[in-house]
């Protein structure tokens, strides 16, 4: 690839044209790319639904258009009401109720979707993949941003809206090679992924079998060591932690670089485990109340949903006076004369049944928090001993380290090919 300016050109016979950052050397001399209004290049489709066995189709950012059965989706349909939804073709695009935060689906499907979407279909020569591939772009989502003034949730973008727009457009060829490019990061991405679910499948596997299933007492797999020793206790998490609310930092000494880090949700994945945020990741400036200052091995609750599946995960702090315990997270400590391994209860909190009933005892409409007194009230199995705890946590802690770091590849291939494609699509803000 050859690396150009991305300045905006004029000329053209009066076009709007410019160029990428990046382009690939074959495309080198070849002319500037154009730009085009949205409606100049996509129809709005309003096929009504008159087929029989057309599926129907979930939009989410995660799979696009999807066949509802195909996913963990669960709205329901009258008959009466299926007759007034819209077609959707293979190659389609669809406008979201949330197409403002994460860009414009596309549909690998056939199938029919609530009237209250946009359905956009390509017009003439072009790659959709290409366009798959921009719709999804920051850049895109930023300027759609920008132009929707004061657009929120429950207000869907129109046609007359997205008209507006103006699109980069490389010839059909040079689309083509854009798509192709990043399909094969995507490829490599979805095999990363799969690597991920199944060493999380195994670990899944393997924790019901080292702690008890939900109704039992006693795991069904104890280490040899341990099969004479005392019977697990059951007890209410109140009765052998705290849990202590974070501070509210004040937003004016955030920062995108610093000595501290503001740990945040973000921070959280969930299925449990610290996520370093990269770019994104806030510090904080300000003076510190020192006894908010983490200590390497701390462990810490998410206490607000801010991601499906987020709601109980837990982490362990991964350095000493370095991260800060901030609002909306519960700081876990044991009672005193309690025996308590934090590394054994980090894998406590990831258990099905305890995150079933935090999320069961949570509260709130669009955004559920729960609060250290709701986790207390959640009863878990756990070994007398401590050097139990600790050595079904050192079973743990290798596979964590494993997924851990597969995850860590995961991630620094999505901030690839975003990187990737802020430098292939142009700027559409340059064009005169």
């Amino acid at each position: 690839m050859s690396s150009e300016t991305g300045a905006a050109l004029a000329g053209n016979g009066g076009k709007r044209v410019l160029t990428p950052e990046l382009r690939f050397p074959e495309f080198r001399n070849e002319e500037a790319w154009q730009v085009h209004t949205g409606d100049a290049l996509f129809d709005q489709i309003n096929d009504r639904n008159t087929q029989l066995g057309l599926p129907l189709l979930a939009i989410t950012q995660e799979h696009g258009a999807i066949p509802r059965h195909l996913i963990d989706y669960h709205v329901s349909v009258t008959d009466k009401s299926i007759e007034s939804y819209k077609v959707v073709r293979v190659g389609d695009f669809i406008i979201s109720l949330r197409s403002f935060q994460g860009g414009i689906e596309y549909s690998r499907y056939d199938g029919i979707c609530s009237p209250a979407y946009v359905i956009l279909r390509l017009r003439g020569e072009g790659s959709e993949e290409y366009f798959r591939h921009y719709l999804k772009t920051d850049r895109f989502i930023r300027i759609l941003t920008k132009n929707l003034e004061g657009l929120r949730d429950g207000k869907m973008i129109s046609y007359a809206q997205f008209s507006e727009l103006l699109l980069p457009v490389p010839t059909p060829t040079e689309q083509q090679k854009i798509a192709d490019c990043l399909n094969s990061v995507d490829e490599l991405m979805a095999a990363q992924a799969r690597k991920v679910e199944a060493l999380m499948t195994h670990k899944k596997g393997l924790m019901q079998l080292l702690f008890p299933r939900e109704g039992e007492t006693q795991p069904r797999l104890r280490f040899p060591e341990f099969q004479d020793a005392r019977e697990w206790v059951e007890t209410p998490l109140s009765e052998l932690c705290d849990i202590k609310h974070g501070y509210a930092f004040e937003g004016e000494f955030f920062r995108s670089e610093g000595e501290y880090v503001l740990l945040t949700p973000g921070n959280f994945y969930e299925a449990g485990g610290y996520r370093d945020q990269g770019a994104k990741q806030k510090y904080y400036v300000g003076e510190i109340p020192r006894d908010y200052l983490l200590s390497r091995g701390d462990l810490l609750v998410a206490m607000t949903e801010q991601a499906a599946g987020l709601l109980g995960s837990p982490i362990l702090v991964p350095e000493s006076n370095r991260f800060l315990h901030n609002q909306r997270l519960g700081l876990v400590t044991r009672k005193s004369g309690v025996e308590w391994a934090n590394e054994f209860f980090f894998h406590v909190f990831n258990t099905q049944s305890v995150r079933m009933e935090i999320q069961a005892s949570a509260a709130g409409a669009k955004v559920r928090h729960t609060s250290p007194t709701k986790i207390g009230d959640v009863v878990v199995s756990c070994p007398a001993s401590l050097s139990e705890q600790q050595r079904i946590a050192d079973c743990l802690a290798g596979l964590d380290e494993i997924i851990g770091d597969n995850t860590q590849k995961l991630d620094t291939l999505k901030e690839h090919k975003k990187g990737l494609m802020q430098q292939l699509f142009p700027s559409t803000e340059e064009a005169p």
